[in-house]
């Protein structure tokens, strides 16, 4: 996502672009801001301008931050999917697709700790993140079942995939924040952890 968000903003601004080039372009210049600053430190204004655009421009898009925010929440999580999905496209002995998946979810994490920590602390203080978080959630769970279908693995209660997306993504965000090195715990070894639970999950 990182790359395919740079090469958004660096694709020439045209002086009358279609509707949906303008929002990918203030998306990508969110997400970016956002991941580099967090949520609080920006505003609209801001964000128009790294996308080259007026504020007034911004406001034809989204009504507000916390609007594109959430678009840009979107377009991670919907990124972050497609790369799984070409991972497990891919085949292979279970250790080895386990193995991609990890170093995937882990980089993706590591890529975007200012964006993911502005939405985790959002979800505590604002209904309607918390209430758009939420939706996320349970589609992330109809998609882990949908690709474990997919590939042939058995099928697991709904609870057994809330618990596994827990524990991957919260292992992700101590990795991305350097928690397991102030800890004093071997990354290798955490990442060997989330690799056995990953296989079990392919099973």
């Amino acid at each position: 996502m990182p790359n395919e968000l740079n090469r958004t903003l660096q694709q020439p601004r045209p002086r009358r672009g279609a509707p949906q080039h303008t929002r990918d372009r203030l998306i990508a210049a969110a997400a970016l801001l956002f991941n580099r600053a967090g949520y609080h430190a920006m505003d609209s204004n801001q964000i128009a301008k790294e996308a080259g655009y007026s504020t007034g421009v911004f406001y034809k898009h989204f009504a507000n931050k916390r609007e594109i925010f959430l678009a840009a929440y979107e377009t991670w999580v919907a990124s972050e999917w497609k790369a799984v999905g070409t991972a497990l496209a891919a085949g292979g002995r279970r250790e080895a697709v386990a193995r991609r998946l990890v170093a995937l979810t882990v980089k993706l994490h590591t890529r975007w700790p200012g964006l993911r920590s502005s939405l985790l602390a959002l979800v505590f203080t604002d209904a309607e993140v918390r209430r758009f978080y939420r939706e996320q959630r349970r589609r992330h769970l109809d998609v882990m079942n949908e690709l474990r279908l997919r590939i042939g693995a058995k099928r697991r209660r709904r609870e057994w995939d809330a618990m596994h997306l827990f524990t991957v993504e919260h292992t992700c965000d101590a990795l991305a924040h350097g928690e397991l090195k102030d800890l004093g715990l071997s990354r290798e070894a955490m990442i060997e952890e989330l690799v056995k639970r990953v296989v079990l999950a392919l099973t």
